[in-house]
């Protein structure tokens, strides 16, 4: 008996240490970027962009080959991010005005509010744009609902996009530091008296940064933005700061939830326009504002990564780095990033065609990087097939939850492929212009539309305008690519695979006859 005793408490303390301090759960930080491309990090390949945090994340870690957004814009990939259902199946849930109302509608499902309820401290720092309130937002009252309402303990947020008003820090439902002397209003419809034309000569002479289209609104911190805003100076945020603002919140949240489990959903701004680093990343790249972007978010991720290793969190604690959508250059600011990343030959997308806006891989093929030791290999490059669509079933049961809702909806419950196993057998991805696409493990399809697209979609990099407009020609045409002969989709392969085009769109039929385009709850 006593010898029994002995194994079974060897057994015990062996199983233990191999425990997170806390229990059997781990802490879950989500390093969201924003139009960063798989070419822009130093280990998928970039030469001019230097990114040491997320290298030796990835060095510590496993990288992965075959890792998707859902949607090549970025409001649809947070909505899928956090719900566990493709965008594509509801209405309004494309690229949102300021002002929209919350399309993640409290007590439906989602990520946060899963893990909340498994006792989770949750937390959401940085860009939202997923909509606040139920519409008709008074920026001067508490907002309800917001993150909070739907499973964050804890919220600090923009409304939306730094180049869309307003321009103001959410704080659990609060606009930071309002003067209620000066109040804030906002609008889309129309702009307010005394507004300066961004459209004069004279005053786009004055501006920070100059707009190439769409950012000729309201002025803020001399920079024009889309929709008008009047009031709440004193509330206003700071461009060049933001990014350490966020950092700041992000780490004092890990520091304030280091002895329970914790969720922190890091949403960085940076590299979305416009691109305004702060002056200490000036010049770290040939690239300009877009470049050095990627380098201050880099920046943060050190900063967050550090404080998980402060507090001796980093075995507990799994960290996932993606994107929202592929990378773009110029999206409504002169900022020098078409000429700069011409001359530095960089590609952002890696070794794919297409970028943000787009169907093709480098719309929504983005960087995944998952860590944590002893359970998601060391130095590994995985060509599992992952959407961040999974990330709610994955991360529920990796937190001792049943994914079952989420499984439910379009999600996969994929911890197999964080342990270096099997991914998907298929994922679909999307456009805002409700383009979709179904891949597998070796072939991609785009069905036909009847009618050419828009070749400015597909263009990312100045030289390619040629390929851009052959491939808004065949836009009216089914499309078959092999990612593994083709991952840069040059030969359309479809009348030769007939009965693999046949597969891939009766796969395609199949889901969208689950739902399509229905409104929103």
């Amino acid at each position: 008996m006593l010898r029994l005793q002995r194994i079974f408490t060897f057994c015990f303390v062996l199983m233990a240490s191999a425990l997170p301090a806390f229990g059997r759960v781990p802490n879950i930080v989500l390093l969201y970027a924003d139009d960063i491309g798989w070419g822009d990090l130093g280990c998928y390949g970039a030469k001019v962009i230097p990114t040491p945090n997320l290298d030796r994340l990835a060095a510590k870690g496993t990288r992965f080959t075959s890792g998707y957004c859902t949607s090549a814009t970025c409001t649809p990939s947070r909505y899928s991010l956090l719900s566990g259902e493709y965008a594509w199946r509801r209405q309004g849930t494309g690229v949102l005005p300021g002002d929209a109302r919350l399309i993640l509608r409290p007590g439906r499902p989602s990520l946060p509010a899963s893990l909340a309820a498994l006792g989770y401290a949750t937390a959401v720092v940085g860009k939202w744009h997923l909509g606040l309130g139920n519409g008709d937002v008074n920026w001067n009252q508490p907002i309800n609902p917001c993150p909070n309402q739907i499973g964050f303990s804890y919220s600090f947020i923009m409304a939306a996009t730094g180049d869309r008003v307003p321009c103001v820090y959410v704080e659990d439902g609060k606009v930071v530091g309002l003067d209620p002397q000066d109040p804030i209003e906002v609008s889309y419809k129309q702009p307010y008296a005394g507004d300066p034309d961004l459209k004069a000569d004279a005053e786009r002479a004055k501006l920070k940064m100059d707009w190439t289209h769409g950012h000729n609104m309201a002025l803020v911190n001399r920079v024009g933005r889309i929709g008008w805003m009047k009031g709440g100076k004193a509330a206003v945020w700071n461009d060049e700061t933001m990014g350490d603002v966020f950092a700041e919140r992000a780490c004092a949240f890990i520091e304030r939830s280091k002895s329970t489990p914790f969720f922190l959903y890091y949403a960085s701004h940076e590299n979305h326009v416009p691109r305004l680093p702060n002056s200490r990343f000036t010049g770290k790249t040939p690239l300009g504002p877009r470049g050095d972007a990627v380098v201050a978010f880099d920046d943060q991720v050190g900063r967050i990564l550090n404080e998980i290793e402060k507090h001796g969190l980093t075995e507990d604690t799994l960290v996932v780095f993606s994107s929202d959508n592929g990378p773009v250059l110029d999206d409504g600011y002169r900022d020098g990033s078409v000429e700069l990343n011409k001359a530095a030959n960089h590609s952002p997308a890696g070794p794919f065609r297409g970028g943000k806006y787009s169907i093709l891989e480098g719309g929504t093929r983005v960087g995944l990087i998952a860590r944590w030791p002893g359970h998601v290999p060391e130095g590994k490059v995985s060509d599992a097939l992952i959407s961040q669509v999974d990330f709610a079933a994955t991360f529920t049961k990796l937190a001792d939850g049943s994914p079952a809702e989420f499984l439910a909806l379009d999600g996969r419950e994929l911890g197999q492929a964080l342990r270096g196993q099997a991914g998907r057998d298929a994922l679909i991805s999307s456009t805002q212009g409700g383009v979709l696409s179904i891949r597998d493990s070796r072939w991609k399809f785009i069905p036909g539309s009847g009618k050419p697209g828009n070749a400015k979609s597909e263009a990312v990099v100045p030289g390619n305008e040629d390929d851009a407009a052959r491939d808004a020609r065949e836009q009216a045409v089914d499309r078959l690519f092999d990612l593994l002969a083709d991952p840069a989709e040059r030969n359309n392969v479809a009348s030769l695979n007939a009965e693999v085009v046949q597969r891939l769109k009766e796969m395609l039929s199949a889901e969208k006859a689950k739902g399509f385009n229905q409104p929103l709850p």
